[in-house]
C-alpha cells in the first residue's frame, strides 16, 4: 500500500514532515506547526487528529536515551506457537518498559525491545513473562552499544 492509498494532501504531508522529527517542545506546539507552515494551529490539530484516527500517525511523544537516564535495555526475541501468539503479545505489552513488540517470519517469531532501571528487572520480568505464558525459550540480548539512526521519512 503506497502512502497516497491513505488520501494525504499536501498539508498532511507537510504536517508529517514538519513533526516527525522535530516536534516543537513550546507551549503551544501545534501553534509553532501552524506558524511554520502559514496555517491555523485550529487546522493543525483537526489534520492532526484525522491522521491519528486513520492510523497514521500512531503516537506522538519523546524518545529518550535509556542510558543517559540510567536505564538499560535489551531486545527480546521468543519462539511462540502459532496458537500463543495472540496470549504472549497481550502479556509482553502489559509492561511499561517494553517499547516496541513485533512479529518476524522465522524460527524467533516475536521480537521486543524492554528498557527498565536493571537487568535483574528485566531478567525478572522475562521469568514472569514465560511463566504466564509457559513459554520459556525467550533469548535475552542486552545492548552493549547502541547506534542511533534517524529514520525521518520525507512525504
Amino acid at each position: 500500500m503506497s502512502i497516497t492509498d491513505h488520501g494525504l494532501d499536501d498539508t498532511d504531508r507537510a504536517i508529517l514532515n514538519r513533526i516527525q522529527s522535530d516536534f516543537p517542545i513550546t507551549r503551544r506546539p501545534f501553534l509553532t506547526v501552524a506558524e511554520d507552515l502559514n496555517l491555523t494551529e485550529k487546522d493543525v490539530l483537526k489534520k492532526v487528529l484525522l491522521l491519528k484516527e486513520k492510523g497514521i500517525i500512531r503516537r506522538i511523544g519523546g524518545n529518550f536515551v535509556p542510558e543517559k537516564l540510567g536505564f538499560v535495555s535489551t531486545l527480546c526475541a521468543a519462539k511462540v506457537p502459532e496458537d500463543k501468539i495472540d496470549l504472549f503479545a497481550a502479556a509482553v505489552n502489559q509492561y511499561p518498559g517494553v517499547t516496541h513488540n513485533y512479529r518476524r517470519d522465522n524460527e524467533y517469531n516475536i521480537w521486543f525491545t524492554f528498557i527498565s532501571p536493571s537487568t535483574d528487572e528485566i531478567e525478572d520480568n522475562l521469568k514472569k513473562i514465560a511463566k504466564e505464558t509457559g513459554i520459556d525459550n525467550i533469548l535475552n540480548l542486552p545492548a552493549t552499544k547502541v547506534f542511533k539512526i534517524r529514520a525521518h521519512f520525507n512525504l
